[in-house]
């Protein structure tokens, strides 16, 4: 593909991706539209930003015009864009249906016009819901249970619709929980990481139970680039690894790895239709060819590392007030 535009690649996938497709397709031009959110962070690609097959826009995928300009002679897009936490979604769900579904819609209309021949839009597996037994198959039903997965499966039906209905090459990934660099903290690992370096303590909701499967950025990033250029327009591939792991147990590694005290674990009042466990058959991607690369320890030994390493990164995120009321709306006025 000559050129791609990655939408939300200021983001922490997003911005994972785009230094992925650069350094593996030294032909490729990536186009970024990203409106800069509180967790779109342009800082995300500096060691992109002099790369002269790079170019950034910042705009809104909600946006027609501005989608028009980003979109305008690629080949494919790749979708990213969205408000991503559950917690936030739980605040406020109007903006997720604004951004996750409607941007959604604009960004499917402009491909149509234009005639992208690839169309991947980035979902979650938290389209499946609560999983307790088993594992989540592509052809499962979607049960939603909260406001920010519930967007994520109208987009997909959306996206699914356009396939249908005008042959638009739409192809969907299912992501697992991702961890790695650049990740907000406000998202449950990069959260415990941050506070442990603090000496501040780590909320783990209810009694720790809820379990889920990490995925390490770079393996996601090259699954969603194996379903782009070999997948199937119309289908859905699920992404993620085995790896298990309950909220309680994820806290007392992080304190172990960094050498802080077993009571920084805080049990903390759970978040409202919290889903207990995902789980994902990932057969499908496999038959692509992909594998993923890094065990459960890798990928968290290397996240708590680049977390040490990049202390001014973090630092002035957690230093904004706008994440300061966040933390206190999440964790202390609940």
């Amino acid at each position: 593909m000559d050129a791609m535009l990655v939408t939300g690649g200021a983001g922490f996938i997003g911005s994972n991706f785009v230094r992925y497709a650069l350094n593996r397709y030294p032909d490729t031009q990536v186009v970024v539209l990203d409106a800069l959110t509180y967790a779109g962070n342009l800082s995300n690609l500096d060691d992109s930003k002099d790369s002269d097959r790079l170019r950034f826009i910042q705009g809104d995928i909600r946006d027609r015009s501005q989608v028009d300009e980003a979109m305008r002679g690629v080949e494919a897009v790749v979708n990213f864009a969205a408000e991503s936490h559950v917690d936030r979604s739980i605040l406020d769900p109007s903006s997720f249906i604004e951004t996750n579904y409607n941007g959604v819609n604009v960004l499917l209309e402009a491909a149509r016009r234009l005639e992208v021949k690839r169309f991947l839009q980035v979902s979650t597996d938290e389209v499946y819901g609560h999983v307790p037994a088993g594992l989540s198959a592509e052809g499962d039903p979607l049960a939603p249970r909260n406001p920010y997965a519930a967007s994520k499966a109208a987009a997909e039906l959306l996206a699914q619709s356009y396939y249908i209905t005008y042959g638009l090459p739409v192809l969907i990934t299912r992501g697992g929980n991702t961890v790695g660099p650049y990740q907000y903290p406000e998202k449950v690992l990069p959260l415990f990481i941050t506070n442990a370096l603090e000496y501040k303590p780590l909320p783990v909701y209810g009694d720790g139970s809820a379990v889920r499967s990490y995925l390490y950025v770079e393996d996601h990033c090259s699954a969603i680039d194996r379903v782009l250029r070999n997948g199937q327009p119309g289908s859905a591939y699920n992404v993620g690894t085995n790896c298990e792991v309950s909220g309680r147990d994820l806290a007392d590694r992080v304190l172990e790895i960094l050498d802080r005290p077993a009571n920084l674990r805080e049990f903390v009042p759970d978040r409202s239709g919290h889903d207990l466990r995902y789980a994902l058959d990932c057969g499908r991607v496999q038959s692509l060819g992909w594998r993923p690369a890094f065990d459960f320890d890798t990928m968290l030994k290397g996240t708590v590392q680049w977390y040490v390493d990049h202390q001014p990164w973090w630092q002035e995120i957690r230093n904004e007030d706008s994440y300061r009321s966040y933390y206190r709306k999440q964790y202390h006025e609940r």
